[in-house]
């Protein structure tokens, strides 16, 4: 019965579903083994759905629907990998189980072309739950996003040219994770900022921060 239920041609696409996170399933596991990391996957992710600080401090932006929508299935909130797994289990096991309620009301399977995308929408919040729980479980870095204005009050170092006022340099400043950042500073005083030289950032500028020798 449940051969015949996996196999019909109405069910053909939670078939593949199953097949496919059996496969998703092998790959990890390989990955593991030969010590790769599910994570290279993750880069194909939009970069607002992950926390990995980029080297410059940029002010946030406005974030589409699309976006939110990743948000809110926790795409980027657990390895894209696992997140296909829980994915792909859920879609074919509601797919297969509604399939085998109707039938044993009505001896037959609902059509392929209405089944498949009706379960599409009725797995999400099943699998928005599922990867809820496993992103609890699983372990994880802590995130290292700050405000820029976290910045004010550190030593950073001029690393590029010379500061002058109105005339920014380059500097680096590491802020409290240890996570380093390339900022523009320009003396906020009338004095001149030699490469090498370590100030305090006082405040920000439109365009990067003020600050004064250490």
């Amino acid at each position: 019965m449940i051969w015949d239920l996996i196999t019909h041609p109405s069910n053909i696409v939670f078939s593949i579903s199953l097949m496919l996170c059996l496969f998703i399933g092998v790959l990890e596991l390989i990955l593991l083994m030969f010590g790769g990391s599910t994570s290279f996957f993750d880069q194909f992710l939009p970069d607002s759905l992950t926390d990995v600080n980029h080297a410059e401090v940029s002010a946030e932006h406005t974030e589409g629907l699309f976006t939110q929508l990743l948000e809110w299935l926790y795409i980027g909130k657990v390895p894209l990998l696992i997140w296909l797994i829980i994915f792909l289990t859920v879609y074919s096991l509601t797919g297969l189980i509604i399939q085998d309620i109707f039938y044993q009301f009505t001896e037959h399977y609902l059509s392929a072309w209405i089944i498949a995308p009706a379960c599409l929408f009725l797995c999400m919040p099943i699998v928005r739950f599922s990867a809820a729980l496993i992103a609890k479980i699983i372990p994880k870095d802590e995130t290292t996003a700050i405000q820029i204005d976290d910045l004010i009050g550190r030593t950073a170092q001029i690393v590029l040219g010379e500061a002058k006022p109105n005339s920014p340099a380059q500097a680096k400043v590491k802020d409290q994770f240890g996570q380093i950042h390339y900022i523009l500073v320009e003396p906020e005083f009338d004095l001149v900022f030699h490469q090498g030289q370590d100030v305090i950032l006082t405040q920000r500028t439109k365009i990067g921060f003020q600050a004064i020798a250490c």
